[in-house]
């Protein structure tokens, strides 16, 4: 982690793999669990392994509609056998006899003694009996018990952070509740006397809070608590207000705005006088600006009673990228998840950009009809557009000029919201 220093803005501008890497490093995993019904656990994280206590499928199931045979009964003789029980699923059936077969459908448990299934269409039923038209192979359309799942396999691991198809697998093997992290709880404010809400009048040089929705929903998204704190004055006595009441009950203070070292910059004194504070500049575009530090809980707490901070540029798209590649990873450690790096696409850049820039740039582009990658015509930090336009960002590295046809690295929305 940097040390804090008053000429921090002046420093070497970091990587955001070094401060990624920081933050990772920073963000030691929640200890307290809480356990959840099944159905009420989507994107929530695992705090412990989730262990199959019998097998999936329980017993050798039928994959299609037709007939459980024996295959030594139709290597000789007559083909036409008498059909001497009738298997549904969720029934549990006798014995098969020799030279007899047993009308089942798909999903059904097959007879004990039967080795293979064939399919209706290779039969042709004739009153209580059936033509087999196929000599089947042992083990036919039959799915062995355990082929899914063996008992006592560890099937979803501490630290998954739960999906839908998750749930599903942990209801298959039985499980009506599961033990997760707690919810992360996040306090948010905004600085900025310039900024209104939605519905109040527009004064003169004012503009909406648009950051207040869009990092609102980010965290919706990560499943936190959140206590919005709304907007708070470009006044360093506000700021500290609004800091020390963020710092009691939650593990994460965000804000937006304020941390750059201007006269009306605030944030960085205020975290100064109540905590610690790493102040970065980033070497990527846009988001150059990014706080990292911590708040005391209360004026005679120590360093383990801490409340971490990350201060977010202003920006509208500086807000939203920077809490894509630093603040969403960063929730998800703390929430006990290991793997949190998105997955990154090799796709065709279907446009040509002649000049790279000395930063590490995140563009604002979509997948065309070809499945190349167009790009948005601004990449200016104040156009939000891009970001609803866009499918995904292209993570570009300093001074690399982009080729039409030439293959970039492309992060998908789908993995950074998700």
């Amino acid at each position: 982690m940097p040390t804090p220093t008053s000429s921090a803005s002046r420093a070497p501008l970091l990587s955001t793999a070094e401060a990624l890497s920081a933050l990772l490093a920073a963000a030691v995993p929640i200890a307290e669990t809480e356990s959840v019904p099944t159905r009420d656990a989507l994107g929530r994280v695992l705090s412990a392994d989730v262990v199959s206590a019998l097998d999936v499928p329980p017993a050798q199931m039928s994959a299609m509609d037709g007939y459980a045979v024996r295959v030594a009964d139709l290597t000789h003789g007559d083909r036409r056998l008498p059909v001497s029980q009738r298997v549904a699923a969720g029934q549990s059936p006798q014995p098969l006899a020799a030279g007899t077969a047993a009308r089942i459908f798909t999903g059904a448990p097959v007879p004990p003694g039967a080795d293979a299934v064939v399919m209706q269409e290779q039969t042709e039923a004739d009153g209580d009996a059936v033509a087999i038209l196929h000599t089947p192979k042992a083990g036919e359309w039959m799915t062995a018990q355990g082929a899914d799942i063996r008992r006592g396999a560890v099937v979803l691991p501490a630290g998954t952070r739960l999906s839908p198809q998750a749930l599903g697998l942990a209801a298959s093997i039985g499980c009506a509740r599961l033990d997760v992290t707690r919810r992360l709880k996040v306090a948010v404010f905004f600085t900025g006397d310039e900024l209104t809400m939605p519905g109040e009048p527009l004064a003169p040089g004012g503009i909406y809070n648009s950051n207040r929705f869009t990092i609102g929903g980010l965290l919706a998204r990560l499943n936190c608590e959140v206590t919005d704190l709304g907007i708070v004055p470009d006044r360093l006595e506000a700021t500290c207000d609004a800091l020390a009441a963020a710092a009691r009950g939650h593990d994460l203070i965000l804000t937006s705005g304020g941390v750059s070292v201007g006269e009306e910059d605030h944030v960085k004194p205020a975290v100064e006088s109540l905590g610690r504070l790493a102040l970065w500049q980033i070497a990527m575009k846009p988001g150059k600006p990014l706080a990292y530090g911590a708040v005391r809980k209360s004026a005679a707490a120590g360093p383990a009673e801490e409340t971490h901070f990350i201060g977010l540029p202003g920006n509208p798209v500086s807000s939203f990228v920077t809490f894509l590649m630093f603040v969403r990873p960063f929730l998800l450690r703390l929430s006990g998840v290991r793997d949190v790096a998105p997955r990154a696409l090799s796709l065709r850049a279907d446009f040509t950009q002649e000049k790279g820039d000395r930063r590490n740039e995140f563009l604002r582009a979509r997948i065309n009809a070809a499945g190349g990658l167009d790009l948005f015509p601004n990449q200016s930090s104040a156009v939000l557009t891009s970001t609803v336009w866009g499918d995904g960002l292209i993570d570009n590295p300093p001074n690399h000029a982009i080729s039409a046809g030439e293959t970039v690295r492309f992060l998908p929305f789908s993995e950074l919201l998700g």
